[in-house]
């Protein structure tokens, strides 16, 4: 380790130098679906995100001279907010530049702590490209959202705190956009204890790191992630180096995956998480068996969430679990079809939400209608109890 850009005692020092200027978060041990989870909620920073650790620790360490400057930084949200709140705490102007995807609260969020804040770009690198073209032109001092050893320190802190908390914690599954957080944590929990394992997750759409070390070409963009926080197409130089020599694996996990874990969250620990804050937890939840009999550290490490993007993420969760389902009824257009398919599914339990008629598309006749239900129901089993009821009435539902 001696040949890393960054040791143990630059997070140590780091944890000194930021005490007092962010929050000391709970780390929660949770037992659950026979795992031994132990749930850091640094989504309950000021900012609601691990992000505060690094800037602020980058920001207490300018000059002057470069505080006179003023610093322009590139996020997709979290490291923005956390940049903006703690210049303006320390008296220095920042600009932000986001992509224009942002979702709409954190780019909210990011001007309430006095930022100006520009839009620019598709992605994150079209970001990074016109806030460095910035700090060229306006003399501004970039500061990196992961690839700078000072940022890569205050977020190690994190593992710190978990590991002085729970030093039983022998896995740490640690999220992976640019590799800033992970490569904090990893160097601190390695000398904490070597033998710890270190886990990094990423996306399926964003799997930079992994490829980047593997070797092999990140595959063509394919659209945004629900873990805007993690999507990142170019890893930081000095977070790969990191990586590489002390993450035992990289995995990856699905858009659905982490929509389950940010819903599994809210519904047994009544705790949010924005998507690149649940990754981790998406990876145990999707192979448990992997992590049965270890101490697991997981960073719940966001929670800026835009509602229009939970409310989504919520009613695909019950259509999954089928706890919401759409039935399609193929009827006679006849007084009573309606009221037949209502009663039934109210005799077995079932709450209609929404329905809908259908005479003029796909294969309907001209004596017949299709009858859309939506229906709230209890689990899977259950629709199949409202399927036989109505069935059992005569009704043909041709599609659920």
């Amino acid at each position: 380790m001696s040949a890393l850009p960054l040791q143990l005692s630059d997070v140590v020092s780091a944890a000194r130098r930021i005490e007092g200027g962010i929050l000391r978060t709970p780390c929660r041990h949770a037992q659950l679906l026979g795992l031994d989870l132990y749930l850091k909620y640094d989504n309950r920073q000021e900012t609601h995100a691990f992000k505060e650790r690094g800037a602020l620790n980058k920001l207490l360490c300018l000059t002057p001279q470069e505080r006179e400057r003023g610093v322009v930084a590139a996020s997709a949200g979290n490291h923005a907010q956390a940049v903006a709140r703690h210049a303006g705490r320390l008296g220095i102007e920042a600009t932000i530049v986001m992509p224009l995807g942002t979702p709409f609260n954190k780019v909210a969020n990011t001007q309430k702590w006095g930022a100006r804040v520009v839009l620019e770009g598709q992605t994150f690198e079209d970001a990074k490209n016109y806030a460095l073209d910035l700090s060229q032109h306006d003399g501004l001092v970039w500061v990196s959202p992961f690839d700078d050893v000072l940022i890569m320190a205050g977020q190690g802190t994190l593992a710190l705190e978990m590991l002085t908390d729970w030093p039983q914690i022998d896995t740490l599954v640690v999220p992976i956009g640019g590799g800033g957080l992970i490569a904090g944590c990893a160097v601190a929990a390695k000398a904490i204890n070597p033998n710890i394992e270190i886990i990094g997750v990423q996306s399926e759409l964003f799997p930079s790191m992994k490829c980047a070390l593997e070797g092999i070409e990140v595959p063509p963009f394919r659209g945004r992630s629900v873990a805007e926080g993690i999507a990142v197409k170019e890893p930081g130089l000095l977070t790969r180096e990191v990586v590489k020599e002390l993450v035992d694996s990289i995995e990856l996990v699905s858009e659905t995956q982490i929509e389950d874990a940010i819903n599994f969250l809210l519904d047994t620990e009544k705790v949010l998480a924005e998507g690149a804050g649940a990754a981790a937890l998406a990876l145990v939840l999707a192979h448990p068996e992997r992590f049965r009999g270890k101490h697991v550290g997981l960073p719940v490490c966001g929670g800026n969430l835009d509602l229009r993007q939970l409310a989504t993420c919520l009613m695909r969760g019950l259509a999954r679990s089928r706890r919401i389902v759409a039935l399609t009824i193929l009827l006679d257009d006849v007084p009573g079809g309606l009221a037949l398919s209502a009663a039934a599914i109210a005799e077995a339990g079932g709450n209609v939400i929404e329905v809908q008629h259908q005479r003029h598309f796909g294969e309907v006749t001209g004596a017949q209608v299709e009858l859309h239900i939506t229906v709230e129901t209890q689990d899977a089993a259950h629709v199949e109890r409202i399927l036989e009821t109505m069935r059992a009435r005569g009704l043909k539902v041709v599609s659920n």
